[in-house]
């Protein structure tokens, strides 16, 4: 597969800054967080690419003399398609950084519409 081809494939997880792939992943729109391409990490396994399988990886060459250890550390997790920020905190953290719907036409202090109805 040529670079290029390898580009265009990572540009396409994500639709509209969401990963329609995965049915309750957030989405990232309006948060000022860009989501990220794919990586591959010092053991030459490719983080982030939604495929969960890398021939490289330790889970698929696993045998009792592997060190489970060799999978611990932020090399092995995606700053955005992880599947933690499926967690109810982290979605609640993804929402807290969203302007709220009424933006730019509110009052930053001040609700006018109240008692209007």
């Amino acid at each position: 597969m040529t670079n290029e081809n390898k580009e265009n494939k990572q540009e396409k997880l994500s639709i509209n800054e969401t990963f329609p792939h995965q049915i309750n992943s957030p989405s990232f729109k309006g948060t000022g967080i860009k989501i990220e391409p794919p990586f591959v990490n010092k053991h030459g396994v490719v983080i982030g690419d939604s495929h969960y399988a890398s021939e490289n990886s330790p889970l698929e060459n696993w045998d009792t003399n592997t060190d489970p250890s060799i999978m611990a550390g932020d090399e092995w997790v995606h700053p955005t398609n992880d599947i933690g920020w499926n967690t109810s905190e982290n979605r609640e953290l993804l929402e807290s950084k969203k302007k709220p719907q009424a933006y730019p036409f509110m009052h930053p202090t001040k609700d006018v519409s109240h008692g209007s109805d």
